[in-house]
């Protein structure tokens, strides 16, 4: 039996929920799921350039999971970006750093 996932403290909900290649209609395109915690693991790593470790204890999880969540993230990107298909961030319901701090 797998384990439960455990709760990821998002800090940054992005201004947009979809991206997609220029003049192709969206019901034209296969479509890629970005989950909040990819797009806040890669945001933390990527942009704020903390080591995996930092980024880990910020979102409440292990280093070798936040590993795997990044990983998940690039091929993802990746296969949106170089294939031509539109990627969809999911607001699936994750603790947010505001729920948290309370």
């Amino acid at each position: 039996m797998a384990r439960p996932v455990k709760q990821r403290r998002i800090a940054c909900v992005p201004a947009a929920s979809y991206f997609k290649p220029a003049g192709v209609p969206l019901r034209d395109l296969e479509e890629i799921v970005l989950g909040l915690d990819e797009v806040e693991a890669m945001r933390l790593t990527d942009l704020e350039k903390l080591y995996q470790l930092e980024a880990a204890e910020q979102m409440g999880v292990s280093r070798q999971t936040i590993g795997n969540i990044l990983k998940s993230a690039h091929e993802k990107v990746a296969d949106a970006l170089l294939n031509g298909k539109a990627l969809r961030i999911c607001f699936r319901s994750l603790e947010s750093a505001e729920e948290k701090s309370d």
